[in-house]
Formats: structure tokens, sequence, C-alpha cells
């Protein structure tokens, strides 16, 4: 889920509900909120039960799977948002680890253990600019000590990387980019918080199984190309010039024009243009029409 946001910062909950009935109506497997697009160290924590709510609601009566994303740079902060967040019954519940500090093995143990204290299901977000990077070895220790520790929301690897994580923790899900996934999926990937949902969440879906149908793989390993390419053109611009990871997943939904959310990000973070949106959108469209059609 993005933030769509009025020009004063606040949320524009209208706005985001209407995002929630598109979504849910997408095909997706299932809904997220809190995450990195959803620039969760920014929100109040009235503004994060009010969300988790209206997520909540609209995947109950969907019958819709969904995660709820406690991170917070604070430990003390994500605790209490497991808390709420178990609340609500979620499919799964989704952390960081604190962010200011580094932490040692035992402390990320320590603090997972806790986190843990609810009955519902963890996934650890670990990208590669967290402070602390958690390898394949304590991975293993970590899911042998936390057994509500399901999944693994990384940047992923190379083969011998899958491998060691198999090895050390083969009971975990583990969650690559999303214009990733046709290449990791054969190295031991199982899914994506997808990018590419951010440009078209139906063509992501569509995508999806194409990558795990007979004799659609080579084609899924062509639109992972091309879609390489667009990011080349216009998403690593804008990553050099700093936009930050929530500024572009907006910028992507821009371009794929499915939702209201807007380019807009929290202050003091920049974010797009219109005109760089204007730019964008017929190159995806030229690269990727399979993610903007009904049909293959």
């Amino acid at each position: 889920m993005l933030l769509p946001l009025h020009p004063d910062d606040t949320i524009d909950f209208g706005r985001l509900e209407d995002q929630v009935d598109f979504l849910v109506g997408a095909g997706l497997h299932g809904l997220y909120a809190h995450g990195t697009a959803g620039e969760f160290q920014t929100l109040s924590e009235a503004e994060f039960d009010q969300i988790n709510e209206l997520l909540a609601k609209a995947c109950r009566a969907a019958g819709l799977p969904f995660q709820l994303g406690a991170s917070h740079p604070s430990a003390q902060v994500m605790l209490d948002r497991v808390r709420r967040a178990a609340g609500l019954e979620p499919s799964a519940i989704q952390v960081i680890l604190p962010d200011w500090l580094p932490l040692n093995d035992d402390e990320v143990l320590a603090f997972l253990t806790r986190a843990a204290a609810t009955p519902v299901p963890l996934v650890l977000y670990n990208p590669p600019h967290a402070k602390t990077v958690v390898g394949p070895e304590l991975l293993g220790r970590l899911a042998d000590a936390v057994p509500t520790l399901i999944g693994l929301k990384t940047a992923g690897g190379d083969r011998a990387w899958f491998e060691a994580v198999k090895q050390a923790a083969p009971g975990l899900s583990i969650f690559v980019p999303g214009h990733f996934l046709a290449s990791m999926s054969p190295l031991g990937a199982h899914g994506s918080y997808s990018n590419v949902a951010a440009l078209s969440p139906a063509g992501a879906v569509r995508w999806y199984d194409q990558i795990h149908s007979d004799g659609g793989y080579a084609a899924a390993m062509d639109v992972e190309r091309r879609i390489g390419v667009f990011f080349a053109g216009h998403i690593a611009p804008l990553q050099a010039a700093g936009l930050s990871n929530p500024a572009l997943d907006k910028f992507l939904a821009a371009v794929g024009g499915w939702a209201e959310a807007g380019t807009r990000v929290r202050w003091p973070m920049s974010f797009a243009t219109e005109a760089q949106v204007d730019a964008a959108r017929p190159a995806a469209r030229e690269l990727l029409p399979e993610l903007f059609l009904p049909d293959w």
C-alpha cells in the first residue's frame, strides 16, 4: 500500500480506501501495509492504527490474506505496534531490526524473541541498507529459536546465497525484489512484496503466473529483461538524483496510472515530478505491454 498525501502531508484516507478497493480486486495473493513504500517511519501511532483497521476490514470482507508491517527504528515502538497489529489477526506481521545502531547476534535474537510474543507469524524485513544485515548462519539460528519466524524479505543473492539460506533455514519463505522475481524463483525465491505490482498490480500477478507456468519461463525472463531496460532508463536516473525508495514506488504507481496515490512523499523527502511521470509512461507501455493489457 502506498500513502496518498494532501499537500500539507496529512493522509488522504478517502484515496487510500479507493486504493485498497482497487488492490482487493486486482487478483493479488495478499495485501501488505507499512513497508518502505508505506513510509512506515513517518506514521503517528494513530495513523498506523487507522490504516491497519481500514486494510483489515477490506481484506476480511474479501477473504484476502493481509500482512501488517510493525516496523519502526525504535525497538520499543515496534513491540507496541506488534501488539496492536496482532489484535487484528493478520496473516503475518513484518518487522525490521532496530535501526539506529547495529546489533550483535545475541541482540538480534533477543529482539525477535520478544517480537514473537504474539501467536501471529513474523516476517523479517532485512534490506541491504539495514544497519544489521543478517547472513544465512544467523538466519538459521533465528529460525531455530523463533518458531513463528516464517519469512524473510530481502534483496536475495546468487545461487550460493540461496543454497546457504535453504540449508540454514529450510522452512523460511524468501521474498525478493519484484524486478528479479523471474531470475530468482528457480534459485529459491517464493514471491515478492513487489515493486512491479506498484507499476501494474494485475500485470504483476500475470507475470508471476507466467514464471510458474509450463513453458512460460523463457518469456517471463524476457519480461524481466525489459523491466530492467525500463528501470535503467527511468528509475536509475531518479535514484542517482537522490530519490528514496518510497518516492520511486510512488513514481511507478503514477506511471502505471492505476492509483491516485500521487508522487508526493512525506517531508523532508524529495519526489518525482509530473513531467518525469509523463516522460516514463509511454516507455513503460512500449517496453512492457503485457503488464498493461487485460490478457497476455
